[in-house]
C-alpha cells in the first residue's frame, strides 16, 4: 500500500491532544507509559469519536447527532464517556474496553474519522483510518496539568 501522509497540522493535533475523562487525562508519548485507569494490563481498548468527520469542523447539531449514532453503534460494549482535547477544542469521545482493532477501525471509517486511538494496556496507537491504514505506535502517558491550553483534535 502507498500511504499518503496526513497533513502535518492534523497529525500534530492528534499528537498534542489529551485523551481520557474530564478528571483524568493522558497523551500519546514515545517515552514509557502508564496504565490508563480504564484498562487492565493486556486489555484492548479504543477511543472513538464521531465529531468533525474527515478532519473538517462540523456544526454542533451535526456533531451531536453523529455522536448519538456512535453511541448506538457501540451499544453492545460498556463504553465510558470521554473527551478528546480541551477548552474550545474539546470533543466528546467514547472509551471502549475490549474492542478489537478491526472493529474499532471499521467504526472509525464508518463515521468518517481521520484517525482513532487504539491500545492494549499502556501501549497506544494512532490509527489512521484512510483506506490504506497506517498505525503509529506510542505509550499512554499522564497528561500535564489539565487546562494547559493544549489543542484538541480535528478528527
Amino acid at each position: 500500500m502507498n500511504f499518503q501522509s496526513p497533513p502535518s497540522q492534523l497529525r500534530s493535533a492528534f499528537l498534542s491532544t489529551s485523551y481520557g475523562t474530564a478528571q483524568r487525562r493522558y497523551q500519546l508519548s514515545h517515552a514509557g507509559g502508564v496504565l490508563p485507569f480504564w484498562s487492565l494490563p493486556q486489555q484492548r481498548w479504543a477511543i472513538l469519536t464521531a465529531w468533525n468527520p474527515h478532519g473538517q469542523a462540523s456544526d454542533p447539531a451535526s456533531n451531536a447527532e453523529a455522536q448519538s449514532r456512535l453511541r448506538a453503534a457501540l451499544a453492545a460494549w460498556p463504553a465510558l464517556e470521554g473527551v478528546n482535547g480541551e477548552g474550545n477544542w474539546a470533543e466528546p469521545s467514547l472509551i471502549v474496553p475490549a474492542l478489537n482493532l478491526r472493529r474499532a477501525l471499521e467504526i472509525g471509517q464508518d463515521f468518517g474519522q481521520a484517525a482513532l486511538i487504539w491500545g492494549v494496556g499502556r501501549r497506544a496507537a494512532l490509527v489512521w483510518c484512510a483506506p490504506d491504514v497506517r498505525v503509529e505506535r506510542f505509550w499512554m502517558a499522564a497528561a500535564g496539568a489539565y487546562g494547559t491550553g493544549q489543542k484538541g483534535l480535528l478528527c
